[in-house]
């Protein structure tokens, strides 16, 4: 999911657990050569959480995800699977594996994110993928190398067997957890040039294999106050860019925040908050420049071009009133769509179907996080959220995934391939 924290600026270390962090992990010994192929999709999850694919904001690491890329690419090889790279910044590449069954059938796509969250603070070792009462345990088990892992494994299963109505595309991004970077660039740039397009896209994150429909978008941002600097002997020389703040963080939390009253039946309400402040240089000097980070929920059916309009009004009110303030908004860090279920019935029905056959869960949900599933509206292309595992389980200090359910998803998105689907319409035929 994406991660809530930025990290543009700095670099966060990661921890020292029990052993020496600067060994591979063990699970490189459960890894596969060039031409072998894992025995079953537990064994190559376990291999998948030993690549260290903290994402690259977060880490420092150039191309974070690029040795699982690799690795992913030799076992979608191995099992007679078409892979392609879709470049997407310095080594880093989207993978595209794909089966196709003729030029007739529909194509359906899966999208999963490689990357993960920081394994600061994590009470387990994040690479180790250690096995206990049904569990494995280790960083993106959860979020989301499972998804990525049984949708691999079923395509594996899918072209060995019968009936084949559909082409089946996986695509593997980069960058999920901070800019979306990935996604964003195979939806606008590699997707036009493929020659084909989805009929809908199931993207993989940790759903309880429930099926989601929407969910909310986020734009975030900075606001900054300018003042004028001066020893703290004579304040009245300056102008205090943090009591600017305070006039201004009044006037958010009392005429814009209380005022956002739109909502969305399946995500809730729109949100906002401010929860990053910094201010001064030191004790004894009147601060010329203080910042806050906003944070702001964008539910279905909202503008998100619309957020920083909307607040520069209420700026531009505290101007008129405060002769003086000096208060500016920062073009957004982060401006990402929320997931609207209009235009995508057709194709969330069909899925809901095949659930149904199954005896699963097969209500419509919502959810208040964000997910790649937003980024192929750019393109027109339903989407739905489906995976095993539990948010509440993902970037936790001890993240795990249940291994019954890592099963029983293999099971559901092989029927999901299997199901005949009408080109362009998301139905069944």
């Amino acid at each position: 999911m994406l991660y809530a924290l930025y990290h543009r600026e700095r670099v966060k270390t990661r921890i020292k657990v029990t052993r020496d962090m600067n060994r591979k992990s063990d699970t490189s010994k459960v890894r596969k050569m060039p031409g072998q192929v894992h025995d079953s999709c537990k064994s190559l999850l376990l291999a998948m959480v030993g690549f260290d694919t903290v994402n690259t904001n977060i880490s420092g690491k150039p191309d974070a995800e690029l040795a699982l890329s690799q690795y992913l690419e030799s076992q979608a090889n191995a099992m007679g699977l078409t892979t392609r790279r879709l470049p997407v910044s310095g080594e880093g590449f989207n993978l595209l594996v794909s089966h196709r069954v003729s030029d007739e059938a529909p194509w359906l796509l899966f999208e999963s994110h490689l990357d993960t969250v920081s394994v600061e603070g994590m009470t387990v070792d994040p690479f180790a993928g250690q096995v206990r009462a049904g569990r494995m345990y280790g960083r993106g088990a959860c979020d989301t190398k499972g998804s990525g892992a049984a949708i691999l494994w079923a395509l594996r299963r899918y072209a060995e067997g019968s009936p084949q109505p559909n082409n089946v595309a996986i695509v593997y991004t980069l960058d999920e957890e901070i800019g979306k970077t990935g996604a964003r660039t195979f939806v606008k740039t590699h997707l036009p040039a493929l020659g084909w397009k989805p009929v809908g896209v199931i993207v993989g994150e940790p759903t309880e294999l429930r099926l989601v429909v929407a969910h909310n978008g986020v734009v975030r941002w900075r606001i900054e106050t300018q003042g004028i600097a001066t020893h703290s002997s004579d304040p009245g020389g300056g102008r205090s860019a943090i009591s600017m703040m305070v006039k201004v963080i009044r006037a958010l939390e009392s005429r814009y925040i209380p005022m956002l009253n739109t909502s969305h039946p399946l995500t809730g309400r729109a949100q906002c908050s401010i929860n990053v402040i910094h201010g001064g240089t030191q004790i004894n000097v009147i601060p010329e420049h203080c910042e806050i980070h906003v944070d702001r929920r964008i539910v279905p059916g909202e503008d998100p071009q619309q957020v920083l309009p909307a607040v520069e009004r209420v700026l531009a009110e505290l101007r008129g009133v405060h002769e003086g303030l000096n208060v500016s908004q920062d073009q957004p860090d982060i401006d990402d769509p929320p997931l609207d279920p209009s235009g995508g019935e057709a194709f969330a029905a069909f899925v809901r179907r095949v659930l149904e056959r199954m005896e699963l869960p097969s209500d419509l949900t919502g959810v208040g996080y964000g997910t790649d599933a937003s980024s192929f509206g750019y393109a027109d292309v339903p989407a739905v959220v489906l995976g095993p595992g539990s948010i509440a389980q993902g970037h936790t200090c001890d993240e795990w995934i249940d291994l019954e359910q890592l099963r029983r998803s293999v099971d559901v998105y092989l029927h999901l391939m299997c199901s005949p689907i009408e080109a362009g319409k998301g139905e069944e035929q």
